[in-house]
């Protein structure tokens, strides 16, 4: 009975120390950091559309935490500039992901701007990179005969536009377009500092 007490102890206490260490000093460290400067809060769509994001487990592939220089080579895959805490000001909960099956999306909006390429890419993603093994999202599409005033219709190179048809994007797609677009994060991460002129006498 004392060894099984005296492990259940160890183990809280080490429970304790652990949560102390990675939960409440870090929360303590950055609960007042201010937003990066230049950083915008999301509009509602992309509020939306963030949701979709983690709905479809994008989390699961796509990270959105490039590292510094010296721990990998983000920077040189086109990732941009590491993350820094106040760039995550406006996002709850983070997606900062720990898995990178595909590539780092925290600057997506910079790299692919095109709003139309986005769709694409999630309606067929083979068409626009061949091999790649991201999933299609088709049922985040709808494919009429033809399109009505106000739809978005998605640009697909020729061989994968449907017979008699035409692919139109849905809300939770254009709003998911709209999140992607809006992570573009290549601001510097630090506010400029003001130099000083020269005194005047």
């Amino acid at each position: 009975m004392e060894n099984e007490v005296k492990l259940i102890s160890g183990a809280m206490v080490t429970l304790a120390i652990a949560t102390a260490s990675l939960v409440v000093l870090p929360y303590l460290q950055l609960r007042h950091e201010p937003p990066t400067p230049g950083l915008k809060p999301y509009t509602d769509a992309q509020l939306r559309g963030r949701q979709v994001y983690i709905r479809e487990g994008c989390v699961y592939c796509h990270s959105q935490q490039p590292r510094d220089p010296s721990q990998a080579p983000d920077d040189k895959r086109g990732w941009g500039r590491p993350s820094v805490a106040g760039d995550y000001y406006y996002d709850s909960p983070h997606l900062l992901g720990t898995m990178r099956t595909g590539p780092d999306l925290f600057n997506i909006g910079a790299r692919q701007p095109s709003a139309d390429w986005q769709f694409g890419h999630l309606y067929q993603p083979r068409a626009y990179t061949p091999g790649s093994i991201m999933p299609a999202y088709p049922y985040l599409f709808e494919i009429r005969k033809q399109a009505e005033t106000g739809d978005k219709v998605v640009a697909l190179p020729p061989q994968f536009v449907p017979v008699g048809g035409v692919v139109v994007a849905t809300q939770a797609a254009q709003d998911l377009v709209s999140y992607l677009l809006a992570l573009d994060r290549t601001f510097p991460a630090l506010a400029p500092v003001a130099v000083a002129g020269p005194a005047s006498n």
